[in-house]
């Protein structure tokens, strides 16, 4: 069986972190670390680390950070932590501090972890009506878009028991995010890393309404769904730019010959277009550069700008001609729209897919 390391993020904790941290003590799971990260606690909480600290077991180990930074900033720095004291370890668990996470529903995502060890585990709660209202509202509104963008079938998408290879916990110190959003980039970006994601169900336990929880709903899922717009906006930006100037070009080259106006229109706006869209996907989206990803991206470029020219000319046939020279304007952006979906998913899985990293 393979070394693990359990990673506590801990903020404010009370009596339920000792009694988790006891449970993992007394347990059978291959536990080599157990690293709790207190992020800033107040000065009332600090006798319960002392308290761990006090259980002088040899696989505690406690780090601090002297203010709140968020819980993606203290899974950063466990994670960091392991890698350099432990290289044994293969797997990283992370559980909250607040007791929601039974040691068997860890156990049953290391047993997950050990037929799947290049997987992300995650330990997926069964939900029901009676899931607090803060839980409901994150995972239903996100869990179909996950869906949507990673093609990956996660049901829970806040969970915080997970079961994270190495090689993909190295991927992630340098994600973006410090807070919640974290947690939700490393689901998002998994498949970007070649990383499978395979759900283990769990019991679910809220305690007191899921008070411990220091999800702040508003805040929070502003940052984490700016993690979607990161990825439409690029393409959005460029659409206005090629549709701008496809229409000031039909207008300015006159009534005359409107087919051939509409290839040359296509031609130009989807050119300048282009440059714009390729700066920001290698720069801000997909974060890779390379002439190998210049090539790919040429050549899609190229079959794409034929097919708009080529699909915004026939679509524009059927239209009524009453619409004068809105009609090209109107089947433009009803061509463009479908092949936008299209090649957002063939640059993330052709163009700027990233390899597995090195363990």
């Amino acid at each position: 069986m393979k070394a693990y390391g359990v990673l506590i993020p801990a903020l404010n904790p009370d009596e339920k972190l000792l009694d988790l941290i006891q449970e993992l003590l007394e347990s059978s799971v291959p536990v080599q670390a157990l690293v709790v990260v207190d992020d800033g606690s107040d000065q009332q909480a600090q006798p319960i680390f002392q308290r761990l600290a006090d259980m002088e077991d040899e696989r505690i180990r406690i780090l601090h950070h002297e203010v709140n930074r968020g819980k993606g900033a203290a899974l950063k720095t466990g994670f960091k932590y392991i890698l350099e004291n432990f290289p044994q370890i293969q797997g990283i668990a992370t559980m909250d501090a607040d007791g929601q996470h039974p040691v068997d529903a860890l156990a049953a995502c290391i047993h997950q972890f050990e037929k799947h060890p290049q997987d992300l585990i995650i330990g997926a709660r069964q939900f029901t009506n009676q899931i607090p209202w803060r839980s409901q509202f994150g995972n239903v509104l996100t869990r179909k878009l996950v869906r949507m963008l990673t093609r990956q079938n996660i049901s829970d998408t806040q969970t915080g028991l997970r079961v994270i290879p190495r090689s993909y916990v190295r991927q992630l110190l340098s994600f973006p995010g410090e807070r919640f959003e974290f947690e939700f980039d490393m689901l998002l970006r998994a498949r970007k890393f070649q990383v499978k994601i395979t759900e283990q169900p769990i019991p679910t336990i809220y305690l007191d309404g899921n008070k411990s929880s220091h999800f702040r709903v508003v805040r929070d899922s502003v940052a984490i769904y700016a993690r979607f717009l990161k990825f439409a906006m690029s393409g959005l930006i460029s659409f206005l730019v090629d549709v701008g100037l496809f229409e000031l070009m039909i207008v300015l080259m006159g009534k005359e010959l409107l087919g051939e106006r509409i290839i040359v229109a296509t031609i130009v706006s989807r050119l300048l277009s282009a440059m714009v869209n390729y700066t920001l996907n290698h720069r801000v989206v997909f974060g890779k550069q390379g002439r190998q990803t210049v090539i790919k991206y040429g050549v899609l470029f190229i079959i794409q700008m034929f097919a708009s020219g080529y699909l915004t000319d026939l679509v524009t046939g059927w239209l009524p001609h009453s619409q004068g020279s809105v009609a090209p304007l109107i089947a433009k952006i009803v061509v463009d729209f479908t092949l936008f979906i299209i090649s957002y998913q063939i640059q993330r899985d052709l163009i700027f897919k990233e390899k597995r990293g090195a363990d």
